[in-house]
């Protein structure tokens, strides 16, 4: 029981600190751990309801900040807008690639980790593009030329979000690891 109580506390405080990143001023667009979060809860959460709220609940306290943030003067960024519930739909459906993972290893976490932000990009640029976003395409035509034009404006954000994936994905995975390994020796030390 207590591990338990200590492990959805160390889920809780991961989903606060993960927001909390993602409103940093100055942070590059797109750097942010929600991606690596989706992979890793998919991956390693049991109960797949959970494993879906974690990384979307991030995404929404981190807009809730930039949303009291930008009502207070204090960003030019706000946090909820037209189209935005299509984002959280798309965070959800990043988790099914850490579902996909059936065996924790370097391979299967690099491929997922990789995966999951070109997923969100190909798919959010579509939607943008499409203007169900609410966006109208960012005034790009609505032809092939003009969906990858809309691709190419996002272009900076796919790079930031490749990396960041891999780094906090190595954070994530990484500490996951270790954690099972120390549990390992713990439950050998016992006996």
């Amino acid at each position: 029981m207590k591990q338990t109580k200590t492990l959805i506390w160390s889920f809780v405080l991961l989903v606060f600190i993960a927001a909390i990143y993602r409103i940093i001023p100055g942070r590059p667009y797109g750097f942010a751990p929600q991606w690596a979060m989706a992979v890793f809860a998919g991956a390693v959460i049991k109960n797949r309801k959970w494993a879906l709220i974690m990384p979307v609940l991030s995404m929404f306290l981190s807009d809730l900040l930039f949303q009291l943030l930008y009502m207070g003067g204090l960003s030019d960024m706000p946090g909820f807008y037209e189209g935005q519930w299509q984002n959280y739909i798309l965070f959800a459906l990043l988790v099914f690639i850490g579902f996909a993972i059936r065996k924790i290893s370097v391979l299967n976490i690099v491929a997922a980790s990789l995966a999951a932000p070109v997923v969100y990009f190909l798919l959010s640029n579509f939607i943008v593009w499409s203007g169900s976003g609410g966006t109208r395409g960012l005034g790009r035509p609505m032809t092939w030329q003009g969906l990858m034009m809309c691709y190419a404006d996002g272009l900076p954000f796919l790079l930031n979000s490749l990396i960041a994936t891999l780094v906090f994905s190595t954070i994530l995975f990484g500490s996951f690891v270790l954690i099972m390994k120390n549990k390992e020796r713990l439950v050998r030390v016992d006996r």
